[in-house]
């Protein structure tokens, strides 16, 4: 199968295959490619249908050409190769007009007085193409200098901010469902079951030595009443598990052991222990806290870092098991 026109016929076939599929199934800000796998099979299935009728056609005619005789060979090449000479007549004059170049037997007309080894150059033009594509910047070069510094549609800068701005909501809108993007500003208490028991399991595997099981408090701080040390919250209670608390107390840093969304999940887990009874519970140690979001009546309780300047941690948890 040499004609190119069997190329040709082979790809308009699978193309309209796929506009018919794409019409007879429509997906709503999408490619029925990508919503039914089966299309996949519909495109190659029409694709081999039409490589067999090419290639069916091609063994036909090669028959039917061996069975000619050699003066009738001579006359179906010359007519043949007349046709594909008129058929691409237009498509090789256009592409050599494009080029502009010389014909061999011309080549003589434009050699130069230069010759390397034996290498001689040619005074060939610019291709035509490459002209226009130069005057093409041109143009644009001058509606762009008339279109942003004399009438100032609007300028680059404000291009950036607009771009800005809506990275910015993509991003925010990211956010909201990769958890493990969450910090100290964003930290929020997390009140879904799945997250408590997530919390629940970490502290517990890593907690209890300094707090007890139930947060009654040993070695670390009683976790169930309203005395802290380095204020209570989301997001003190998240401060002091990422980057530890007393020096010399034992607590450690545990932003390189646990994940974003694991330190909230203790955190949170931490802060639902309030109110409840543990079995010893220590003495209260720091300043009573108070809730300030809570006592506006607001949920989730939010509430501010305290300043570097308060001493002490309020949630010890020592590093005895390490969590993946």
């Amino acid at each position: 199968m040499k004609n190119k026109a069997s190329y040709i016929r082979i790809t308009v076939l699978v193309a309209v295959a796929y506009f018919l599929v794409e019409y007879a199934l429509p997906v709503e800000g999408g490619s029925a490619l990508s919503e039914y796998p089966i299309t996949w099979l519909i495109l190659f299935v029409a694709g081999i249908l039409a490589l067999a009728v090419e290639l069916s056609v091609a063994a036909l005619q090669n028959v039917l050409y061996r069975s000619l005789s050699e003066e009738e060979k001579k006359r179906y090449n010359l007519a043949k190769q007349a046709e594909e000479e008129k058929r691409w007549a237009w498509f090789n004059k256009t592409y050599h007009k494009m080029l502009d170049k010389k014909p061999m037997s011309s080549e003589s007309e434009i050699v130069l007085d230069h010759n390397y080894d034996g290498i001689k150059e040619l005074d060939n033009n610019l291709p035509p193409w490459w002209i226009y594509g130069f005057y093409l910047t041109i143009v644009f070069a001058v509606v762009y200098l008339a279109r942003f510094h004399v009438f100032n549609d609007y300028s680059q800068l404000e291009e950036y901010e607009t771009e800005i701005a809506q990275a910015e909501l993509a991003i925010a809108e990211y956010k909201k469902t990769a958890k493990n993007l969450v910090d100290i500003n964003t930290v929020e208490f997390l009140d879904n079951p799945t997250d408590l028991g997530a919390g629940k399991s970490i502290f517990q595997a890593n907690c209890i030595a300094c707090h007890k099981a139930d947060g009654g408090g040993g070695i670390g701080p009683n976790l169930t009443d309203e005395y802290w040390i380095l204020g209570g919250g989301i997001k003190n209670i998240f401060k002091v598990i990422s980057e530890g608390g007393r020096s010399g107390k034992g607590m450690v840093a545990w932003d390189q052991t646990l994940k974003p969304l694991e330190r909230a999940q203790v955190a949170s887990y931490v802060l639902s222990l309030q109110g409840t009874t543990p079995a010893e519970p220590k003495e209260p140690e720091g300043e009573l806290w108070v809730d300030e979001n809570a006592a506006e009546g607001k949920n989730t309780p939010e509430t501010t870092v305290e300043e570097s300047n308060t001493t002490a941690g309020d949630t010890t948890m020592t590093e005895n098991t390490a969590v993946e």
